[in-house]
């Protein structure tokens, strides 16, 4: 059976804020535009027949080798301005997770590389790709 809707289709994508003690994240930098060589979230698009929490934790491992439990991810929330992604509209669903300690990691499929930054030194530096800055801000309130 083929679906038709009025709606506009438009693409999903899961973004993992993986943070560390310290007020420390995991981001990697972008190999390909939009944004090359910008900082950004580990994530990227939800396959078609993927659950969200699997496809954030797929695109972590895929983009810095760090593999964490699908089900250890919780969702931070949902970022979807008409403006975010200038390859046309999209809707992130972004997911959280505490870790004891930096793990290692490595850039590798789309990222070409991958570390642990200070998040106030990252949205002060402004390097940051898409709304990855207002996710930061949501996932590190200040105090």
């Amino acid at each position: 059976m083929v679906y038709t809707s009025p709606y506009p289709i438009f693409a999903v994508t899961a973004d993992v804020v993986l943070r560390a003690p310290g007020r420390r994240v995991l981001l990697i930098e972008r190999a390909k535009d939009p944004y090359a060589g910008f900082l950004a979230l580990p994530g990227g698009f939800v396959d078609p027949d993927e659950d969200l929490h699997e496809a954030a934790a797929r695109e972590l491992a895929e983009e810095t080798g760090v593999r964490v439990a699908a089900d250890a991810l919780v969702q931070l929330g949902a970022f979807g301005h008409p403006a975010r992604d200038p390859r046309g509209r999209t809707v992130s669903v972004v997911h959280v997770l505490d870790v004891d300690r930096e793990l290692p990691a490595v850039g590798s499929d789309d990222a070409a590389g991958a570390g642990w930054y200070d998040v106030d030194g990252v949205l002060a530096d402004g390097r940051l790709a898409f709304d990855h800055a207002d996710v930061l801000h949501r996932a590190f309130p200040v105090s």
